[in-house]
């Protein structure tokens, strides 16, 4: 083997040593995930939102049951142990006299209050009991979806600005809304791209788009601020860890998009139909993932 031979395998070593090092990193993420449960086969009927409950640590799954445009009254919040087993499949249930409940999608908890978005009216129930305590409707909406807790006795909720068939409505908007009642639009515009999941950080809102597929970012007085964009759209849900990265199912991607640094997403996890409003528990580092479309909630368990 002459000299310029040996020069030239030695390039395509490097080269291929380079590449591994480049996937690896690429990849880095990925082994985040540690492990991935599947809640399947137990009466679930198009789960949107999965919210961590601390107190009595379970989850409570919101059921649209039907169509998610509806006032048809049979949307149901289910009660599920970590272990996937069921407590109680309907603890609140639309049909129950006394419960107002349709096409139920997000929800958060804020001071021992459960408040759930529902087509043109945010449902609002006390904890534990699970007994309703009101339900507020906001004139004009038309596709109440996302949910956050506020700094005060609030939560901010989105109009998707949706109408049967997911034909555009106009209405899309962010509202903040109080336990009385109250409620004002703090944006509203279709710049707002069809506004899905949200989460306050502590100093902004965080809002990710289902027409446009963007990442917000937006302040109490309505000022936007874009940020950078996951790979692919129909964004859903979104949440923050504590050490700052930010999480964004996707759609149209069917995978959780995680944001490092402000800027860089990576693909956290695959293989997700139609990820709804994910959630998640603290206690088990674990983030909870509805499949909208297959009746299935997807625990998904982070390693660091």
């Amino acid at each position: 083997m002459n000299r310029q031979s040996s020069e030239k395998i030695i390039a395509v070593i490097m080269v291929l040593l380079l590449w591994s090092v480049t996937v690896f990193a690429g990849d880095a993420n990925s082994m985040r995930v540690k492990r991935r449960t599947v809640i399947q086969d137990v009466g679930l009927s198009t789960p949107e939102s999965v919210e961590y409950y601390p107190d009595e640590d379970i989850y409570l799954v919101t059921n649209i049951n039907g169509s998610p445009f509806a006032a048809d009254g049979n949307g149901f919040v289910s009660k599920i142990k970590p272990d996937g087993q069921i407590v109680n499949l309907k603890w609140l249930d639309g049909t129950k006299e006394g419960i107002t409940l349709n096409a139920p999608k997000g929800a958060a908890i804020q001071d021992n209050l459960l408040y759930i978005a529902d087509i043109n009216q945010v449902q609002i129930f006390e904890l534990p009991s699970g007994k309703q305590k009101t339900s507020v409707t906001i004139e004009g909406s038309t596709f109440l979806n996302g949910i956050t807790p506020g700094k005060g006795n609030y939560i901010y909720v989105t109009d998707s600005g949706f109408n049967e068939g997911f034909k555009p409505s106009g209405s899309d908007a962010v509202f903040q809304v109080w336990p009385d009642g109250k409620y004002k639009a703090i944006a509203q515009g279709k710049e707002l791209g069809n506004p899905n999941g949200i989460f306050w950080d502590g100093t902004k809102l965080l809002v990710v788009t289902f027409g446009t597929g963007k990442l917000l970012g937006l302040d109490t007085d309505g000022k936007m601020d874009s940020m950078p964009s996951p790979p692919q759209g129909g964004l859903d849900g979104i949440l923050q860890l504590k050490n700052g990265d930010v999480l964004v199912s996707s759609w149209n991607g069917a995978a959780i998009y995680q944001m490092s640094n402000g800027k860089n997403f990576t693909v956290l996890a695959d293989s997700l139909d139609a990820p709804a409003d994910i959630g998640f528990d603290t206690k088990r580092n674990t983030v909870l993932t509805p499949l909208f479309k297959e009746n299935k909630v997807v625990l998904i368990q982070l390693s660091q």
